[in-house]
């Protein structure tokens, strides 16, 4: 009878095992890929590294390319716009340097445990380890683009003020937001393998439909019909993350319903990447 007990007294205090299909299990993958940056931090720069291997320039390339791009479409779209260069090139620049970290997050992030597949099949990781070495390479680019901004601040009648510091939270948050992004597409993308080409031509149309080279507060200043149409641009959640960054850049005011916009869908993101790291984060090393 003591053996019994004392068996059954073990049993209740044995720990019970967590279902692998639990929200606990979503965190602690979160937490142990974070527990990893070491690893990801490191395969990210050497991400970029691979790149421009045997080039001169190597990774300084992703500063001229920008700056090409920048310029070349600031002139152009300057001159279609009849807006003024020294206020059009920096507003350009600045779009296209948000815009570069938005789309590598969704574009690369379709595609970021299709391209993982050896490692996820034989390194056994988090699979939110990947995705943090694809944002933090984006961050890595988006550090080397500001490069152009500041050339810009040299040559440009831009008076930054206090606003500015509110682009180090608006960055958190697009960072936040790019995680959540590249992990719920990525799921999805390594269970339905057309998903990728599919993203790849739904950022191209994004681009044109988000105010990076027109700009958004001339079409509201028309008045109008030219107006309410401008306005269905609200509906575009990349305007809202590129102008929280872009305005402080760009020494302009504060507008509160951009910030309200971006914390309700950093909310809601987050919610949805907690449910399919729930549901298929152990199904992701079959599928790839």
């Amino acid at each position: 009878m003591q053996s019994t007990s004392s068996a059954l007294d073990d049993a209740a205090v044995a720990p019970q095992p967590v279902p692998s299909r639990s929200l606990r299990r979503a965190f602690w993958d979160l937490r142990d890929g974070w527990r990893h940056r070491t690893l990801w931090g490191y395969l990210g720069w050497q991400d970029i590294r691979q790149r421009y291997r045997r080039s001169v320039l190597g990774p300084l390339w992703i500063t001229i390319s920008m700056g090409v791009t920048a310029v070349a479409l600031g002139l152009l779209y300057s001159q279609l716009f009849g807006s003024d260069p020294s206020f059009f090139l920096p507003y350009v620049t600045a779009g296209l340097i948000v815009w570069g970290f938005i789309s590598g997050c969704v574009e690369y992030g379709a595609e970021v445990f299709i391209e993982n597949e050896g490692l996820i099949r034989h390194l056994p990781a988090p699979v939110t380890l990947h995705v943090f070495r694809l944002v933090w390479r984006q961050v890595l680019f988006f550090i080397h683009n500001l490069a152009v901004y500041l050339v810009m601040l040299l040559f440009f009648p831009i008076r930054p003020n206090w606003t500015v510091l509110l682009a180090v939270p608006a960055f958190a948050l697009l960072v936040l937001n790019g995680t959540w992004i590249a992990l719920v597409v990525g799921i999805i993308s390594t269970r339905f393998r057309d998903l990728p080409p599919v993203t790849k031509s739904l950022v191209q149309l994004l681009f044109f439909m988000t105010p990076i080279v027109w700009v958004y507060d001339d079409l509201l200043a028309k008045g109008g019909r030219v107006a309410e149409r401008a306005r269905l641009a609200e509906f575009n959640p990349f305007l809202h993350f590129i102008e929280i960054i872009r305005r402080p850049m760009l020494g302009q005011s504060f507008e509160p319903r951009y910030w309200v916009v971006t914390g309700i869908i950093t909310v809601v993101g987050w919610s949805l990447a907690l449910l399919f790291l729930r549901n298929y984060r152990a199904r992701v090393s079959y599928w790839v």
